[in-house]
C-alpha cells in the first residue's frame, strides 16, 4: 500500500494541485470591483451598437436662438 503501487507521489501530487488551481480559476471573477464590471458591459454593448449616440443639441440649440433673435428683431422693426 505504501510504495509499492507505481504510482509517483510528486507527480500525483502536482497534478492534484494543478487541478485545484484549474478549478479555482472557474470560479473566479474576472472583475475585482461592480464598477469594473459595469465599465466593461457598457463599453460591449456599445461596441454592439445597443446605445445609440445622442444628438448634438448645441447646433440645434444655436439655430433655434438665431430664429427667435431674429423674429424679436422683425417685430421690433
Amino acid at each position: 500500500m505504501s510504495g509499492s503501487s507505481g504510482h509517483d507521489a510528486p507527480k500525483d501530487i502536482s497534478a492534484l494541485e494543478a487541478a485545484a488551481a484549474s478549478a479555482r480559476a472557474g470560479f473566479a471573477c474576472m472583475f475585482s470591483t461592480s464598477d469594473e464590471y459595469e465599465r466593461a458591459l457598457i463599453s460591449e454593448r456599445r461596441a454592439q451598437g445597443r446605445y445609440r449616440t445622442g444628438i448634438d443639441w448645441q447646433p440645434v440649440i444655436l439655430t433655434g436662438c438665431a430664429l427667435v433673435l431674429s423674429g424679436v428683431l422683425l417685430v421690433m422693426l
